[in-house]
């Protein structure tokens, strides 16, 4: 793969000439394919923990990928690429469709390996994220992502994370071999409805997507079998699979996204579900059109918050949204919003409330319901006890009582706590509040003109 910078050659009209190019260096190409992954959402945990066995480089620990920042400033976290940006298919929202002109470049096996190698020995990254276009057909391109993870793992004993997608259509023997030389799989779901699909991937199928997913899964339920009766056994998938919607490309309701979650957690045991805000990258009569104030974040923001609710707090999809009313509150986040429709549950005495009714109070999250649960085992506690355990008193105030009492005087009426609670300037991500949409760049330009990794 010895790719040129535009094309193999250029026709220079006015001397009548042909022009060839130099070929792409290795930081040319990092460039290229570092910007174009930044659409793949990929920053979480690693979910693993795997020790240096001695004889090879890196670890992999179950918290230790998201981004961070060590004692001299510097960002860890993936190396996050694309393996190629050339693509067969010509999905309507992806910036590498077939029909978009854009500079087109691969890597091949061994520079990849390069780059994971002289990064982690530098300390810049924990570990590597790479998803791929669609080179040839996805059993071709997987193929050479397999070649390039078996001399990772087996050649250059690497032993630190590595977080792979997976093209739907690819042969299942293929993604079976991968499996057991990755951290975690992904096959993107790309859009919450096969109707969505049809309209702007028509390359892809929900058939195709969902093939891996099981077949993931299955995989992992034999291999954990096979696990505890040999320990020595290889792991399959470790860390687990997950997926990514792109939210606001398509006119689904807040209702139908979390119902497809919900599912997608239940059936094939997803690890994450990824919700990315739609960005325009093209011009497409299929797409919708720009709107002020850019890409929708703040509703991606809420769908994390809800998100979070299905796997942590006990919470049901039908629970929090129907077809009456199918879309969250810009106003309020998703937990709020139900108390307030649930007035009839609160306030809870804090203690004698068990601890799955604990976590539906606004305020008090997973780690402050444990804590809750354990303290009051030796003694009873009051709002300053709550405070100090990490509970949000300016939004559980009005739904608990200490002793049987409440922090202040307080109505339980929606309107009333409604415009006491819409005072409290939420914390929301940089993301929503403002965001320049690009992604940070391993190689920075400083003011004096040197590139230094950040």
């Amino acid at each position: 793969m010895n790719e040129l910078k535009t094309s193999l050659c250029v026709e220079n009209k006015k001397l009548n000439t042909l022009v060839i190019q130099e070929p792409f260096t290795l930081q040319e190409k990092l460039h290229i394919l570092g910007a174009a992954a930044k659409y793949d959402v990929a920053c979480t945990s690693s979910g693993v923990d795997r020790r240096n066995d001695g004889t090879g480089m890196g670890n992999a620990y179950a918290a230790g990928i998201c981004h961070s920042f060590s004692a001299d400033g510097r960002c860890i976290s993936l190396l996050k690429i694309l393996f190629t940006n050339e693509c067969i298919y010509d999905c309507k929202y992806c910036a590498n469709r077939s029909s978009n002109d854009v500079v087109r470049t691969s890597f091949t096996p061994d520079e990849v390996c390069t780059l994971v190698m002289e990064f982690y020995r530098r300390n810049y990254i924990e570990g590597l994220f790479l998803s791929s276009g669609i080179l040839k057909s996805p059993d071709f391109t997987m193929e050479l992502i397999y070649i390039t993870l078996h001399k990772l793992r087996h050649i250059l004993n690497f032993q630190g994370y590595i977080h792979v997608k997976t093209i739907p259509g690819t042969n299942g023997e293929l993604i079976n071999r991968i499996g057991f030389l990755a951290d975690r799989m992904s096959v993107n779901l790309e859009l919450p409805t096969a109707e969505s699909l049809k309209k702007l991937a028509p390359n892809k199928s929900r058939k195709k997507i969902l093939e891996p997913m099981r077949l993931v899964q299955q995989n992992r339920i034999a291999n954990k079998h096979e696990l505890a009766l040999n320990n020595r056994a290889p792991a399959f998938v470790p860390a687990g699979q997950s997926t990514q919607m792109i939210i606001g490309a398509t006119p689904e309701t807040d209702y139908q996204i979390m119902s497809v979650a919900e599912t997608l957690y239940n059936k094939f045991d997803l690890k994450r579900v990824f919700y990315s805000a739609f960005i325009p990258v093209n011009e497409d009569l299929a797409l919708p059109a720009v709107k002020q104030g850019g890409p929708p974040l703040l509703r991606e923001h809420r769908l994390y918050q809800a998100d979070w609710l299905l796997r942590f707090y006990h919470f049901q999809t039908k629970e929090l949204l129907d077809e009456k009313n199918p879309n969250f509150n810009v106003f309020l986040d998703p937990k709020c919003n139900w108390a307030l429709k649930h007035l009839e549950y609160f306030p809870v005495e804090v203690n004698k409330a068990d601890y799955k009714t604990l976590l539906r109070v606004p305020g008090i999250g997973v780690r402050s319901a444990q804590r809750i649960v354990a303290a009051r085992r030796l003694g009873i506690l009051d709002f300053q006890d709550l405070k100090k355990m990490g509970v949000v008193l300016k939004r559980a105030l009005y739904f608990l009582t200490c002793k049987g009492k409440m922090m202040y005087a307080t109505k339980i009426e929606e309107d009333y706590i409604l415009r006491n609670l819409l005072q409290i300037k939420e914390s929301l991500p940089d993301s929503v509040t403002g965001m320049a949409y690009q992604q940070l760049s391993l190689f920075d330009v400083q003011s004096n003109g040197d590139k230094k990794v950040s």
